[in-house]
């Protein structure tokens, strides 16, 4: 099965970005084959929801990234094989008889553009056969012990197709003759096409792992290692989030006993970021791919739902508060399906006055926290809300991002500390800029004679 999600949640975390750029999914996307960033794509939208599968992903790609495996293949192969391979019209099968003195003369006058589409196709596809082969034969003894020898078995039986044979013997260098070119074409598009299909799966796959593994070489991040749902456990240790290029690096540990964080801090103190990265990871973590952190250990989850940055839904004449209610309403009935979540609320119910938040956040945090087969992070101003939620709920771990003054000058540590903080610098900032001098200031009005 797949993670549960939504769009909000991909927006919130940055997987795809707008237009592809700056996200996620443009991070790890380092793919060589249009079918490779296609699957990766896939795997990114369908996230996995098995311990075990997770951890098999994991380690074929941490193994991909130790050993350096190369993608033994030419870029341009697969365009030309895939455009060949679309073409399923019988009528355009290459016939023996064709190949008239007619015909030869047309090729001396101009190209015979539709034969040379079909040989690029031909003599691609026996390119990608003759390497997969290589690429199978070095990599054998390397995946032996590890899950992807499941893959390596698969590609090998093939490979072993009997009309197939000739065509991994060829000398791709030379030039073939019309009739060879003619006879590989209907074994290739149109006797084994499903053969073919299938080895081009595995090799996009394999561009996948490959380019996954290259991210976590390059970048040095780590390999998550997937737990049991049961065991409502997370371990992330010095974690960040990957588009910055000098984070602060923060650990955090979620137990079955304090299964809610509820973080404060000022604006401007990194609450926000601090969310994104945590979702990022646990979303990065449930794919099987690396995670930017020192280690990370976390109990499976069903479904991972955020709510950062919720937009109005003005089409629809609604407020942010109302958008607000309606996206816990969503996430409620998600939670009553008992299942096992990750949630990330920030800043509850901040589209209403302080009062009527301030109510809410306790409403819903001490809702949630009865949930103890869920993980939440709630993060709020509301300071007196935590207050509070001490009283009533034994399971919440209050943490908070701290604002250090220098003179009259904030400055934000990003650094997660225990407790809740009362740091509150909004005024502090607006003075700063000089806004109320600017607002104080009299404009000269210029007397006309």
């Amino acid at each position: 099965m797949s993670l549960m999600t939504d769009k909000q949640t991909l927006n919130d975390l940055n997987i795809f970005g707008k237009g592809g750029g700056d996200s996620v999914y443009t991070i790890y996307n380092r793919t060589f084959t249009r079918g490779g960033s296609e699957l990766m794509e896939e795997m990114f939208r369908s996230p996995l929801s098995d311990a075990a599968a997770i951890n098999a992903r994991s380690t074929i790609i941490r193994a991909f990234s130790q050993q350096e495996i190369r993608f033994p293949y030419e870029g341009d192969w697969f365009d030309a094989a895939e455009q060949h391979l679309q073409n399923t019209d019988e009528r355009t099968k290459l016939n023996d008889q064709e190949h008239t003195l007619g015909r030869k003369f047309n090729h001396l006058i101009a190209a015979d553009t539709a034969y040379k589409a079909i040989e690029k196709g031909v003599v691609s596809l026996i390119g990608i056969l003759q390497a997969t082969r290589t690429f199978a034969d070095n990599i054998r003894q390397q995946v032996a012990d590890l899950p992807y020898n499941k893959e390596l078995a698969a590609i090998d039986r093939l490979l072993q197709t009997a009309e197939l044979q000739p065509l991994l013997q060829e000398h791709t260098k030379q030039k073939f003759s019309f009739a060879t070119v003619a006879e590989y074409d209907k074994i290739l598009r149109f006797r084994q096409r499903s053969i073919v299909l299938q080895l081009l799966g595995h090799i996009y796959l394999a561009d996948v792992y490959l380019s996954v593994a290259r991210t976590a070489r390059e970048r040095k991040f780590c390999f998550p290692v997937a737990l049991d749902a049961e065991k409502q456990t997370v371990v992330l240790e010095d974690f960040y989030h990957p588009s910055l290029t000098k984070p602060v690096v923060n650990t955090l540990n979620i137990t079955p006993s304090s299964n809610i964080i509820f973080l404060t801090g000022a604006n401007m103190a990194g609450k926000s970021t601090f969310m994104k990265a945590l979702g990022i990871a646990m979303f990065l973590g449930q794919m099987g791919f690396p995670v930017p952190a020192a280690k990370m250990e976390f109990s499976v989850r069903d479904g991972i739902f955020t709510t950062i940055n919720l937009p109005d839904n003005l089409s629809q004449g609604a407020s942010h508060f109302y958008a607000e209610v309606l996206r816990v309403k969503t996430i409620a009935q998600e939670l009553s399906r008992d299942k096992y979540l990750f949630v990330i609320f920030d800043e509850l119910f901040r589209g209403t006055n302080v009062k009527d938040a301030y109510e809410a956040t306790i409403a819903i945090t001490s809702a949630i926290a009865r949930r103890k087969n869920c993980m939440f992070v709630v993060s709020t101003h509301i300071i007196e809300a935590g207050d509070v939620l001490k009283e009533k709920c034994d399971n919440i771990n209050f943490v908070y991002l701290p604002t250090l003054m220098e003179g009259s000058k904030p400055v934000y540590t990003h650094k997660l500390a225990t407790g809740i903080t009362s740091d509150r610098h909004g005024m502090v900032i607006i003075k700063n800029e000089g806004i109320l001098d600017i607002l104080a200031r009299k404009k000269s009005i210029k007397k006309t004679t």
